[in-house]
């Protein structure tokens, strides 16, 4: 299943818009994205971009019985799972953001952990998470600090423009996390 494609103008319209969240409370792990892309934005759903691998990882790493597709985000919690940014504002790059905009995403976050209390926290993008943290030299996988009580793990960013990290490393990665956080 593919979305139609946006329009150009659809697209910047978008730069306008807002992607809701998706969680409920006490979710094994909030993803945490970096942004949502102007596609994801018009689309109306996370990682909905043609070449994401956010939902073939997730599935590979046995979060969801089956591959979803982003028209299916809002279902993402029946597996323990919940959808954010670090930044509401939809862009064409997440370079777009600022270093405040960031830390501003990250000071938000902790009283959505709070309210929400998931199990872990999962920010996807390692250099987003670097700055929204002040942590410069962060690595992948989990991190010696917890977010507001949530244990806190960094993954890479699955954008398809991401080409450090294959699917069958990012399911690994997602997988490791899983087993981390169930036990």
């Amino acid at each position: 299943m593919r979305f139609e494609s946006p329009s150009k103008d659809a697209l910047e319209a978008a730069r306008d818009g807002v992607l809701p969240d998706v969680f409920a409370d006490d979710l094994d792990v909030l993803f945490v994205g970096i942004n949502p892309s102007l596609y994801s934005a018009a689309v109306g759903h996370h990682y909905a971009r043609p070449g994401n691998r956010f939902w073939p990882a997730l599935h590979r790493a046995g979060m969801t019985p089956r591959l979803l597709h982003a028209s299916e985000d809002h279902r993402l919690p029946e597996w323990g799972g919940g959808l954010t940014n670090l930044a509401a504002r939809p862009t064409a790059k997440a370079s777009e953001l600022s270093a405040d905009e960031l830390r501003e995403g990250a000071s938000i976050l902790e009283g959505v952990v709070l309210r929400h209390r998931p199990r872990a926290v999962a920010v996807v993008g390692v250099t987003a998470f670097r700055q929204a943290f002040a942590v410069p030299k962060a690595t992948i996988g989990p991190q010696d600090e917890s977010l507001a009580g949530a244990a806190l793990w960094v993954l890479p960013n699955p954008s398809g423009l991401n080409a450090h990290f294959q699917l069958p490393a990012l399911a690994e990665l997602f997988g490791q996390m899983l087993t981390d956080i169930r036990g």
